[in-house]
């Protein structure tokens, strides 16, 4: 992913002005790092099937991660989780202020479809990936997430709910990383088998982090931690154990899928995916 990163540095946002901080604001939670795992995801499919496509599918890994870090810098507001902490840097609403952190979160999310019309695809490609990154992180995708999840607080939710909750909240942006690789190469039944698993990956993400959330200091998860007290998170519905339980179910099921899938995919994908399926085990 060194390359990536590189690639991330030479395109991030500017707008020259006599703004005092808004480039800076623009550029400073995509230069805080991350896991960068859902760009991960889609350059492993790419590198799987077409390796000469890599470098081309660095346009759509950026739009991915950028509109995600849109998600995360809004998801911390004070209005949302009200947090203080992402990436191990303060938010940008604690360094700056609020009116800062919306409008770059705005600038962000509409700055992974800019990036995303310069990737070098023909046109039916290019049309595609939008539809699949807007779809899964607009308004049937995380931003219905996060509204069921900020309107449900404090009024607890069948575990079915919980499910439709985190699917649309996490789960379809890692589902649609998946799809985009496969896009990318021109892989359709692949496509629609990725994103399947990507679901399921996705959710089993979302368990684990709500697991994290009450083993992990801050300093250790480099975010807020032991906040989700009032939230529909698998463990304050289902309790550690069980929650825990869930986890594993979804993890021996992923690494069976995996078992079964082509061995170049396997050979790019499980490194990865071995990491972060057993993460909820530390």
């Amino acid at each position: 992913m060194e390359k990536f990163e590189r690639f991330l540095e030479a395109n991030l946002p500017s707008s020259p002005s006599f703004h005092p901080h808004y480039e800076e604001a623009l550029r400073v939670m995509l230069q805080a790092g991350g896991k960068r795992f859902r760009p991960a995801l889609l350059l492993g499919v790419v590198e799987a099937y077409n390796p000469l496509l890599v470098e081309s599918a660095y346009h759509a890994a950026l739009a991915v991660e950028v509109l995600h870090t849109y998600s995360l810098i809004h998801d911390d507001l004070p209005a949302m989780d009200n947090s203080p902490l992402r990436r191990g840097k303060p938010t940008l609403h604690v360094l700056y202020d609020e009116v800062t952190a919306i409008l770059v979160g705005d600038a962000l999310n509409t700055y992974a479809f800019e990036i995303l019309s310069q990737a070098p695809f023909g046109a039916k490609t290019k049309v595609e990936l939008v539809r699949l990154l807007a779809t899964n992180g607009g308004v049937n995708g995380m931003v219905l997430g996060q509204a069921i999840d900020c309107h449900f607080e404090n009024t607890p939710l069948q575990i079915e709910q919980i499910r439709i909750l985190h699917t649309n909240k996490t789960a379809k942006l890692i589902a649609a990383s998946l799809a985009m690789g496969a896009e990318i190469v021109g892989k359709k039944g692949l496509k629609e088998e990725l994103y399947s698993f990507g679901i399921d990956l996705g959710v089993l993400f979302q368990i684990q982090d709500d697991l994290l959330d009450v083993t992990q200091s801050s300093e250790e998860a480099g975010k807020l931690t032991n906040n989700d007290g009032e939230k529909n998170s698998f463990v304050t519905i289902l309790g550690y154990d069980k929650a825990y339980e869930e986890a594993e179910v979804l993890a021996k099921k992923l690494t069976k899928q995996m078992e079964e899938v082509a061995p170049n995919l396997q050979q790019k994908l499980n490194p990865l995916l071995h990491k972060y399926i057993n993460r909820h085990k530390g």
